[in-house]
């Protein structure tokens, strides 16, 4: 699955356009380099996403091209 389309289904970004341009202005990154909205997520895969000041990652745990609202969350964990 598309990274844009992965932080859009697992509602992590609400919107994909908006996943898209983070993606395109190197706000995410795959696994410590800058990831491009076409990049293909895995499980295991470690996607940082700076938000403002605030930087948090998530670790992919599954990934699915539809979920409910409230199963989004379980496709990642926070990673510390």
């Amino acid at each position: 699955m598309r990274l844009d389309k992965f932080l859009k289904v697992s509602r992590i970004i609400k919107r994909r356009t908006v996943a898209n341009e983070a993606c395109d202005s190197s706000y995410v990154s795959v696994n410590g380099r800058p990831a491009k909205a076409s990049y293909d997520v895995k499980v295991g895969d470690i996607i940082t996403v700076r938000f403002g000041s605030r930087t948090t990652d998530f670790r992919v745990k599954s990934v699915s091209e539809h979920t409910t609202k409230a199963d989004a969350s379980s496709m990642y964990e926070t990673a510390e």
